[in-house]
């Protein structure tokens, strides 16, 4: 168990420490020995991080984000056209609604990014958050309709591996 924790962290530190290094361009000692020091301090604030909702992280779930951010990144480009339609439109149909979702994620994580996916989708807003109940405020009703069909909720699942 110790050995499988120290490796997390080595692995944390090597992640950071190379692309600390990509993206600095910077190759003198001063500045590599600052980068350092910069990636043990981080590596040193994640130590005392507690988990999200007391859970564990393990990792495991990042694999499947190749999946999931290129889907959630064509929906926030998709609901910005829509968005910028409906309020350049000379009728402006906006027809704002308060709905309940209920979201099938098991753990605070999940619930988490479910709540922020809708909210970074233009035109709808996570309002709040009570055990797996999302209140959500959508400037159209097929807005609404879209959520409601469950779709990102579903992703959101495999995402975190309830499905």
């Amino acid at each position: 168990m110790f050995v499988g924790r120290l490796m997390r962290w080595l692995g944390l530190f090597a992640l950071l420490a190379a692309i600390w290094l990509l993206w600095s361009g910077l190759y003198k000692p001063l500045v590599i020995g600052l980068g350092l020091v910069s990636c043990v301090l981080c590596v040193w604030v994640t130590l005392r991080m507690h988990p999200v909702g007391g859970e564990p992280f393990d990792g495991r779930p990042l694999w499947r984000l190749a999946g999931y951010l290129p889907w959630l990144l064509k929906e926030i480009a998709l609901a910005n056209l829509k968005v910028i339609r409906l309020v350049l439109s000379p009728r402006l149909r906006i027809e704002p609604v308060l709905i309940t979702l209920h979201g099938s994620q098991r753990t605070a994580l999940g619930r988490v990014v479910y709540g922020n996916s809708i909210t970074l989708t233009p035109g709808t807003l996570t309002v709040d958050v009570d055990d797996s109940e999302f209140t959500v405020h959508a400037l159209t009703r097929a807005g609404a309709e879209q959520l409601r069909s469950g779709d990102m909720d579903a992703r959101v699942a495999r995402l975190e591996g309830s499905r």
